[in-house]
C-alpha cells in the first residue's frame, strides 16, 4: 500500500514535468511535496504503532481494546496534522524560502500552500487508518481502494484540471486531493462499520490455522 501511495507522487510528478513551462511547475510541486513527506514521516510512525496494536489486540480478543487504540491513534493524528495544517497556513509564503531564493517560486509555491496544508491533515490521517487496516487483515481491499482512489480518480482529474482547465500543477494537486480525501473516507467507512468482535473471532480463527501448520512441520 505504501508502495502504491509513492508511485502515486512519483505519477503525479511525471504529469508536472509535462506542462507549460515545465520547470517552474515542477519547482513549485517538488516544495510542497517535500513539505507533506516530512510531515507524513510521523503519520508514518503511528501508522505502524496501531498497526502491531490492533493485531495484537484482535489476536487476544480484545476487541474493545483494538477499537479503542483505533480511536486514539485516529484523534492524536488528526491533532498533530492540525498543528501541521495550521503552521502550513500561517508560514505559507515563508517556508518556501528554505528551498529557493526565486520570487516566482516563492509565490507559486505559497499559492499551493492553502491545498497543502488541508492534504497535510489528510495525509497524517489516511496512513493510520491504513495502518488500522493492515493490522485487521484488510490488505487486499485497502490496495484495490488505493488504486481506484489513487489512479482511476486522482489521476484523471488531475489530469482535468491541470491540463484541460490549464490550472497546472494546482490543479495537478487538486486531482491528487480529491483521490486521497475519497481513499480517506472509504477507509473510515469501512473501519466505523466494522464488527470488532467479528474480526477477533477471525483473528483468532488465523492464529489456530497457523498454530495447526507449525505442529505439523514439528512432528515431521
Amino acid at each position: 500500500m505504501v508502495c502504491l501511495e509513492f508511485w502515486y507522487y512519483a505519477a503525479l510528478l511525471i504529469l508536472v514535468g509535462l506542462l507549460e513551462n515545465a520547470q517552474f511547475q515542477l519547482d513549485i510541486m517538488s516544495i510542497c511535496i517535500n513539505y507533506e513527506f516530512w510531515t507524513m514521516m510521523v503519520a508514518l510512525g503511528f501508522s505502524e504503532a496501531v498497526s502491531v496494536r490492533v493485531s495484537n489486540e484482535l489476536g487476544a480478543r480484545r476487541q474493545k481494546e483494538a477499537k479503542f487504540s483505533v480511536a486514539v491513534a485516529s484523534l492524536t493524528s488528526a491533532m498533530i496534522g492540525t498543528i501541521f495544517m495550521s503552521i502550513f497556513f500561517i508560514w505559507r509564503t515563508s517556508l518556501p524560502r528554505l528551498f529557493s531564493n526565486d520570487e516566482e517560486v516563492v509565490e507559486g509555491a505559497a499559492r499551493l500552500g492553502y491545498l497543502l496544508a488541508v492534504t497535510v491533515l489528510f495525509g497524517n490521517i489516511g496512513p493510520v487508518l491504513s495502518g488500522v487496516a493492515v493490522g485487521a487483515g484488510w490488505q487486499m481491499q485497502v490496495a484495490f481502494v488505493n488504486i481506484g482512489c489513487y489512479y482511476l480518480v486522482g489521476i484523471p482529474f488531475g489530469v482535468l484540471f491541470g491540463f484541460k482547465l490549464k490550472l497546472g500543477a494546482l490543479g495537478i494537486w487538486m486531482g491528487m486531493l480529491a483521490g486521497t480525501s475519497l481513499q480517506m473516507a472509504i477507509v473510515l467507512f469501512i473501519i466505523m462499520r466494522t464488527k470488532w468482535e467479528a474480526q477477533a473471532i477471525l483473528a483468532e480463527k488465523r492464529i489456530s490455522e497457523l498454530g495447526g501448520q507449525r505442529a505439523t512441520i514439528d512432528r515431521t
